[in-house]
């Protein structure tokens, strides 16, 4: 048959090359022009499926990996299902340590995807021997012919958006792009488009998005890590209990906090308003944009981006749940269900 541009090998030839689609009414009143690059487009539903297939494509061209081998990673859920994803195509075994604040719609896709899954307690110390970093070490160390690939201390981690996500970004807004916001969770994501962005005009400003309960925010500023910082929050994926090294904080102008409700509401705003059906952390990356831009971050003229990295479908029994955001005491006398249901009988 001849090859057409739209018939595919396999699946992991589709990641990548996700595309911008510009907010429109909830940037109605902004300064600026806003663009959300949509990563659920990836095949995993993810800005993970980037750095999964890089991380395993650079161990197999070092020879670090041999078909038959076992893939082992820490993850709050879309790191492990894109290596999870590649492990299926490529014949690798994987196992995963994963945080139980996870929603239980990750965890039962990662065992759908034939993954191996260890949930750990969130709310214990990085170095815990409970900690999903401490059980992923430990399974690595007990298994032979396994690779940890650790993806909040991985240089690879970065480099895969410095070679795919920060290019399309130039390409897609023409060089034009005045302000990257992105979620900062291991840091690659932010950094590596950051780095390549800088690049090209070392004027785009790059803003990183974290949660309250995280150290990210106080350590850019001050280079000290103060665990007096921590404490739980709910947003998966987003802030972090240690300084991970994927992150380069010098490629960061500045980071901005955002709190687990106001980011709740405004994934499902995304949904009801521009019809994305974005996750999580999605909706913590526009509040940050809604908060910036009443601090008058931006003008008339400027082209911003902002990451969406992942699917709502993640997140039906969490911030698509109703029972789910009224047992979070995240419903009041201002804000209600996105839509009722009623039941013809």
């Amino acid at each position: 048959m001849e090859k057409n541009k739209n018939v595919f090998d396999n699946v992991l030839q589709l990641i990548g090359s996700t595309p911008l689609i510009k907010l429109n009414k909830m940037t109605a009143d902004f300064n600026g022009d806003f663009y959300a690059k949509v990563e659920a487009f990836n095949p995993g539903h993810s800005s993970k499926d980037r750095i999964a297939l890089h991380i395993i494509e650079e161990a197999e061209r070092q020879g670090i990996l041999t078909p038959g081998d076992t893939i082992i990673e820490t993850t709050s859920g879309n790191t492990g299902f894109s290596i999870a994803m590649v492990s299926i195509i490529k014949g690798y075994e994987c196992i995963l340590a994963v945080s139980s604040k996870s929603s239980a719609d990750k965890i039962d896709m990662l065992k759908s995807m034939g993954a191996k899954v260890y949930v750990c307690p969130a709310h214990v110390a990085a170095d815990d021997s409970r900690s999903y970093y401490e059980v992923a070490k430990r399974l690595h160390e007990e298994i032979k012919g396994s690779i940890y690939i650790n993806q909040y201390f991985n240089q690879l981690n970065l480099d895969a958006h410095y070679s795919t996500t920060g290019p399309e970004l130039w390409e897609q807004t023409n060089g034009e792009i005045t302000h990257l916001v992105a979620c900062s969770g291991t840091g690659g994501t932010i950094s590596g488009i950051a780095k390549y962005l800088k690049e090209q005009n070392p004027n785009v400003k790059v803003i990183g998005v974290d949660a309250y309960g995280s150290v990210l925010k106080k350590y850019h500023e001050t280079r000290e890590f103060d665990d007096k910082e921590i404490y739980p929050y709910r947003i998966e994926g987003l802030g972090k209990n240690l300084i991970p090294t994927a992150t380069d904080f010098d490629l960061i102008d500045k980071f901005i906090k955002v709190t687990d409700e106001e980011s709740a509401h405004t994934a499902r705003e995304i949904s009801n308003s521009e019809g994305l059906f974005v996750g999580y952390t999605s909706g913590a990356a526009m509040q940050a944009l809604k908060q910036l831009n009443e601090e008058g971050e931006f003008k008339p003229t400027d082209k911003v981006v902002v990451v969406f990295p992942d699917h709502g479908s993640r997140y039906m029994s969490k911030v698509y749940s109703d029972k789910w955001m009224e047992a979070q005491g995240f419903f009041d006398s201002k804000s209600e269900a996105i839509a009722s249901i009623e039941y013809i009988k």
